[in-house]
């Protein structure tokens, strides 16, 4: 019988939302509970209770280290494209992809459905910081735009594929709409510049 390694706790939570993260991709929000995320681990039901308490609070670090991730990575993008090498497209992939892919979306519905009242705290908190940072470092992203980017991102996430179908949409139709509007304030902020 093989002995598991006994892991130090940030790393044994740090294992832990991965597997969650996991999960939340292969399976949906739903699949996200205290046992599945212990049978992935190869750990006990009892050592995820140690670390986390609830499933609630389990979703809840799962959505912090996700958005904490995706906001570092968008962040990095917008950074990028302000320095001329990545486009607003990419801005655009990458919040959408946050969503749908990356199963934010899903995982930020769940818990709302389900009565975790503070469920969106940890992504609101996460883009919040990722606008105070660009801003501080002069990438001036608006808070409109942001907004705007996010809600997008949301609504095509919860309901864009079907919506698009209904219509006789492309499917790409929120993401090319999000696009413009990240140019659009783009062209009108280098048009404040002086010179």
């Amino acid at each position: 019988m093989a002995v598991r390694k006994r892991l130090p706790q940030h790393e044994s939570r740090i294992a832990a939302l991965e597997a969650a993260r996991a999960l939340l991709i292969e399976s949906g929000p739903q699949a996200v509970t205290l046992k599945a995320v212990a049978a992935r681990m190869g750990r006990t039901h009892a050592n995820l209770l140690h670390h986390f308490g609830t499933a609630a609070q389990l979703q809840r670090s799962l959505a912090s280290h996700l958005a904490g991730a995706i906001c570092g990575t968008i962040a990095e993008a917008v950074l990028a494209n302000r320095a001329g090498l990545a486009s607003a497209r990419d801005v655009v992939d990458l919040t959408f992809d946050a969503f749908t892919r990356e199963g934010g979306g899903a995982l930020a519905s769940w818990m709302s459905l389900n009565g975790n009242e503070d469920a969106l705290d940890p992504i609101v908190e996460a883009i919040h910081d990722m606008v105070d940072e660009l801003d501080a470092s002069g990438a001036g992203i608006r808070r409109e735009v942001t907004l705007t980017l996010v809600l997008l991102a949301l609504g095509d996430a919860q309901m864009g594929g079907a919506l698009t179908n209904s219509l006789g949409l492309p499917a790409h139709t929120a993401r090319d709409m999000a696009e413009r509007v990240l140019t659009d304030a783009a062209e009108r902020a280098a048009s404040m510049l002086p010179g």
